[in-house]
């Protein structure tokens, strides 16, 4: 499987927003009471999605002629990272992870993020160890409850390139 990982641009907005509203919107649901689900979509609005963008944040992860994820980068952590439900349990959620951690540890020697309930045993597996815990209360009485999580460059499970 060929993936290629570039920076996204204004003129790729709505396929990221595609991305992010399909797959919050097919998974969470299997993991989260309502409120966390919409607090998710409204978090990675328009306006938040398009500022990220314009930092230069944002980035596309292609294989073939396929759009299949996105995933952001603002230091040394890892944000907005989603892969299309068809194309999750194939590899490609690891393509990302190889090459966004590839990127920021040429510069950090730790990256944070916050993992959400489906993604958090695949950060458990890289390496990461979570340092945090968040409960926020949402809409209908609901909580969004993730960890944050930590890689440390000495706990990282493939060399850097």
């Amino acid at each position: 499987m060929k993936t290629e990982l570039f920076v996204a641009t204004r003129d790729q907005f709505n396929i990221i927003k595609e991305i992010v509203i399909k797959t919050i919107s097919s998974i969470y649901p299997k993991y989260y009471p309502k409120g966390a689900v919409e607090f998710f979509l409204a978090h990675h609005s328009d306006k938040n999605i398009m500022d990220a963008i314009d930092r230069q944040e944002v980035y596309l992860l292609r294989s073939e002629n396929s759009y299949v994820g996105t995933g952001g980068i603002k230091e040394n952590e890892i944000n907005r990272l989603f892969i299309l439900p068809e194309y999750q349990g194939k590899g490609y959620g690891t393509k990302m992870m190889d090459k966004l951690e590839a990127i920021i540890l040429k510069e950090y020697n730790d990256i944070i993020l916050d993992a959400s309930l489906p993604a958090y045993e695949m950060y458990i597996k890289r390496g990461y160890i979570p340092i945090d815990y968040h409960k926020i209360l949402t809409q209908y009485g609901d909580y969004l409850c993730y960890h944050v999580m930590k890689l440390e460059l000495s706990h990282s499970k493939k060399p850097i390139t």
